[in-house]
């Protein structure tokens, strides 16, 4: 057997296929950092409906454009997402950065960091990070996203590579409490790090992943919404991303500057998926129950995803993206009610192939 034939069996590649993925998820990775995390995200969410319309056209090789191209090594979420974030972690860590953030300069995913080599090599190896986790959780069969679970882990480990708390510190009454943000209070002198822009005591205690998204009645609401939107265009069109797509490409508008453009592919996405599983990709005359278990589960995922930024984003000093933790616990809700029994299908979720 020669050394191009030789099979990894958990990441599912010849040792070939598998050399040029890492090339291409590098190269992804610092893609996403010279372009920005977020307008990165932006151009998976237009490639996304891109594929996904082409499919309900009918195109030839339709799918390749969601699966190669939109979730694959050049602008799957897992690769350049994750890798502008890592870039952003690590430029602001060595106040190379100045994004004039309102928050830590970290966070500041809108912001493209251009052609500076360190930068561009974080990313690119956080981009084969991200492919790696993907590739071993798909070739596992775990039970959720592999594309969330990339993202979700990958800011993990930025965190813990380039030395800031998982956590944070916590302000107020505890972990969950966005007073201090609405009262405008800010860090203690010497509590936590300043970045390039300005020192820790002028820092907010609280700075909430978005400020006009945090409170959970409207959370809660916009979930309700997205979500029967969501399982609607799954019932329409037979696509399980379109409406994830559609979310995701609305955020250019967010990285345009647009206020209060909400925030959606986490309750998109398992809204159209739940819908699709409760009827097993059959829907028949169960119309109105695939947009009820769409509703419940796009206020499932926006609620996640509340929980998921004030855990971890809200006191911390980097981007953890909350929509991606959402979906990796949603869909592995998903596929254990599969397991139970109580959904008769998982849609495209994998469930330990069961």
């Amino acid at each position: 057997m020669v050394i191009t034939a030789l099979q990894l069996p958990v990441i599912g590649l010849e040792l070939s296929a598998f050399v040029v993925l890492v090339i291409a998820a590098f190269a992804g990775g610092a893609f996403g950092a010279a372009l920005g995390a977020l307008p990165a995200f932006c151009f998976t969410g237009f490639l996304v409906v891109v594929g996904e319309g082409a499919a309900y056209a009918g195109a030839e090789l339709a799918g390749s454009i969601t699966g190669a191209v939109a979730f694959g090594p050049v602008f799957g979420p897992h690769v350049s997402f994750a890798g502008g974030a890592a870039a952003a972690a690590y430029a602001a860590k060595h106040d190379e950065m100045g994004a004039a953030f309102d928050f830590h300069n970290a966070k500041a995913i809108t912001f493209a960091l251009g052609t500076k080599p360190s930068h561009l090599a974080v990313g690119g190896a956080f981009g084969i990070v991200g492919m790696l986790i993907r590739q071993i959780s798909g070739g596992l069969l775990l039970p959720w996203d592999p594309i969330a679970m990339g993202v979700t882990l990958s800011a993990l480990l930025h965190r813990l590579v380039f030395g800031y708390s998982i956590i944070g510190v916590v302000a107020g009454d505890g972990i969950f409490d966005m007073t201090p943000f609405e009262r405008g209070e800010t860090r203690s002198e010497g509590e936590v790090s300043g970045d390039a822009d300005k020192p820790g005591e002028e820092r907010l205690a609280v700075e909430p992943w978005l400020p006009h998204q945090y409170k959970w009645p409207g959370v809660a609401l916009i979930g309700f919404v997205t979500g029967v939107l969501g399982g609607y265009i799954w019932l329409e069109t037979g696509s399980y991303f379109l409406g994830f797509g559609i979310s995701a490409a609305s955020l250019t508008f967010l990285n345009l500057g647009v206020e209060k453009i909400p925030v959606t592919h986490h309750m998109t996405l398992p809204a159209s998926t739940a819908g699709a599983a409760v009827v097993a990709s059959d829907p028949g005359g169960s119309a109105l129950l695939v947009v009820i278990v769409a509703a419940i589960f796009g206020v499932y995922g926006a609620l996640l995803g509340e929980t998921w930024q004030r855990i971890f984003y809200a006191h911390a000093d980097t981007h953890w993206d909350p929509p991606a933790a959402a979906i990796t616990l949603a869909t592995f809700t998903i596929a254990i009610l599969y397991i139970l029994g109580v959904f008769p299908g998982s849609a495209w979720v994998p469930a330990l192939g069961l």
